[in-house]
Formats: structure tokens, sequence, C-alpha cells
């Protein structure tokens, strides 16, 4: 017989809550093979506690269990309140019968089979000199003050049984020691944006917090769980960016399609980068980012094609450098009675692209939504001409739409087709 939520007993409801294979998420399940760390990046409330005092329960349950492991948070008061006695925390997760005592004195927790865990403060790595342990459950690493000296500290402690190991559950932010961890060939790591848990979260939340930061950068971060980074000296930086970002587009006195075709059109080729964005007074206003990879010359010029008719553009601006008049050529087999400008790259991509950023620094270019693989090559453009070792084709074609609705001075050849 099958029994509603709401007419279980107590004991039955506890039982319910505590079957974690049917409720969990399967990013929150620990991964196959063999790890040392789990790092499971993840947006506010998308569950990142909640996996980690599962992964602890289900450590203490197994036939030999596994102890002591290490609760470590930025402080004793954090890992008390959050990992243990949090909603999602330790205590929660067990049955009653189950569940450990909190021994005060010694900030330890026992369980019933004799298991341990201790809470350890990260703000005080010298406390990690001498306890040693089986496994480690590291919360929030991101945000801890003194991280690199904790985690090496940890690290030496790490070295009872078999095959110790550690979850790190943390909201990512650039920090040194977690590009170490991502680097790490011994790491495994899992994400979980806040919408995966949006049946777990209040609505207000939702509707408040989540729409709120829908589509920016933070929201990147916070909600979505991303690795937001920006390089040192790039010529973009993602506050210029979220300065300037708009919900939707005000009425445009131009718009361009940009393209910056790639070399050939194999799938190991750079992408073609195709940028549309229009003109708003004296302000650029960045409409949609169309850029593909791994097409013919047709197919990325349909694709810029379809573009120019769905913004209804004046025009396709076209570097020409690689593929001469086959670039308009292609372009006119799509559509004849497409406009296009011909450019041509007679400098460097960072002397090229110094006037527009210098424009985004006067908040003079603004975008429309989120651009998040453009914005990203943007805050990644260094001075040797590429993004994270790749061509920035999304950036060339975002400069040239850009040089084309602001600094262009004087007559752009049109290409025949």
């Amino acid at each position: 017989m099958v029994k509603r939520a709401e007419n279980l007993t107590p004991g039955e409801a506890e039982q319910f809550k505590c079957y974690w294979t049917i409720w969990n998420h399967k990013m929150q399940r620990p991964p196959e093979g063999d790890w040392t760390t789990w790092l499971m990046l993840g947006g506010r409330g998308a569950g990142k506690t909640r996996a980690g005092a599962e992964w602890v329960r289900q450590l203490v349950a197994a036939p030999r269990p596994v102890s002591p492991i290490a609760l470590v948070g930025e402080t004793m008061a954090e890992a008390r309140a959050i990992m243990v006695e949090g909603v999602s925390g330790i205590l929660s997760v067990h049955r009653r019968a189950e569940r450990p005592r909190l021994d005060k004195a010694r900030a330890v927790l026992v369980w019933p089979n004799g298991a341990e865990a201790w809470l350890m403060p990260a703000n005080d790595p010298e406390r990690f000199r001498g306890p040693q342990f089986a496994a480690a459950w590291c919360d929030e690493l991101a945000k801890w003050p003194k991280a690199e000296a904790a985690w090496d500290m940890l690290q030496f402690g790490l070295r009872l049984g078999m095959r110790p190991r550690q979850l790190v559950t943390t909201t990512p932010k650039p920090t040194r020691l977690l590009k170490r961890l991502m680097a790490d060939p011994n790491t495994v790591v899992t994400r979980m944006a806040t919408k995966a848990n949006r049946d777990n979260l209040a609505p207000a939340f939702l509707q408040a917090v989540v729409a709120r930061y829908n589509d920016t950068v933070l929201g990147r971060q916070e909600l979505d769980g991303e690795f937001v980074e920006e390089m040192p000296g790039a010529l973009w930086n993602r506050a210029q960016i979220e300065a300037g970002r708009i919900g939707e587009a005000p009425d445009l006195s131009r718009v361009v399609v940009a393209v910056d075709p790639p070399v050939t059109g194999r799938k190991t080729s750079d992408a073609c980068g195709i940028v549309v964005a229009g003109r708003w007074g004296d302000r650029a206003v960045v409409l949609a980012d169309r850029t593909v990879k791994g097409t013919s010359p047709v197919g990325w010029a349909r694709v810029a094609v379809t573009a120019f008719h769905e913004f209804a553009a004046d025009a396709i601006v076209a570097e020409v450098n690689q593929g001469g008049d086959l670039v308009g050529q292609v372009l006119g087999q799509v559509d004849a009675g497409v406009p296009v400008r011909a450019v041509r790259a007679s400098r460097g991509k960072w002397v090229r692209a110094e006037p527009v950023a210098a424009l985004y620094a006067q908040g003079r270019v603004k975008h429309a939504g989120m651009f998040a693989e453009l914005e990203d090559e943007l805050c990644a453009f260094g001075p040797d001409g590429l993004a994270e070792g790749h061509s920035p084709d999304r950036l060339d074609a975002l400069v040239w739409a850009v040089t084309e609705l602001l600094l262009r001075e004087g007559p752009v050849p049109r290409v025949r087709v």
C-alpha cells in the first residue's frame, strides 16, 4: 500500500527523509574512479551542504566505518552552525536513533558505532598540527582567510586508512588555492547550479534573489557555481562590463553584424566570431553573440545572414584578411542582397582592441543581456593577442562591430557580391 506524504507517521516521515538515494541529484553523488579530492562547485542553495553531510553519513555507516573525519569550516562556529547543526547539516540527515552526539568540550561528533568527526577551524591552521584523519569535508574553501596554510596542514594529517579522501563544497571564487585544486589530476570537479535545487528553495528566494542576479557576473558565480576569473592587466574587466549591462535593447539608429572568419572551415579550426551590435546615440549596444565553430564557410555565412535579417541590420561587417574576396562571395551565395562591408586588419589585435576597451571604460558600450563566453574572452585577453591560449574570435568580431558603429573614419569599401 502506498501512503501519501501527509499520512505518514512521524517515524515513517523521518525514515523517508533519510532515503538520500531518492532525493539526491546526480551532481550530489560521489564521483566514480580513483580520486583524492572531490571538488563540488555550487551556487547558493544548490545543495552543497546536504551533499557533504550525506557523504559523511555514508562514510561512517560503511561496514568498516571511516574514522576519524575532519569537518573544516571557515571558523569553529561556522563548522558547528552549518556543517553539524544546520538545516542540511550532519545531525539533520540522520535518523534519531543513528544521530551522532556532539561532544562540545572536545568539538567532536561521536556516532553510536564509535566513529568520530572533529570540527576544525580553517582560520587557525596551527590547530591542524597533531591530529590525523581518514577523510575530510571542507566547506566554503573559497572564503577561508588562511586557505593555503590550512589546506596544506590538513594534507599532512590525512594519513589514516587505505585511501584518505576529501570533499570540498564551495561557491567558487578565483582564489589561488581553488585554481591549484582544479589543476590537480587527483581532483574530480562537479558543478551544481542553484536552479537545480529549486524544489527545496523558498519561492521568495527564487523570485527576489535569483531573478535579480540572473544574467550577471555575480549570478554566474554565486548562483550558477561558475569559476569566473579575470586576468591582471587585461583591457577589459568584469566591473566595467557589469556596470554597462542593460535588460533590453533601446531604439537603435544602426545595427551591424560583425564577422571574423576562420582561416579554414575544418572542425579543428578557430571559431567564426559573429557578434551583433547597434548604435544608441553615442553608445554601442551588444545584442547577440552568434559565434560558431567547426562549420564550413557556407555554414557560418548562413548564421551571419540569419542574424542580419533577425535584427534588421544595416550591413555585415566582415574581416577579409584571411579570405579576401572569398568572404564576400560566400556571403553572396547565401543572400546576394545583403550589404557587406570589408574591413582589413593593418594592426595587431591588442592595438585594435584598445580604443574599444577605452569606450567600455567610458561607459559607452552596453551589453543587452549576458554573453558569458564573449565576456570571459574579453577579460582573459592578453598582450600576446590570445585569450587563455586561444584566438579571441568573439572579441575580434566585437571590436569590428563597435569600431564600425562608433570609431570608423571615412568610407569603408563595400565588397561586391
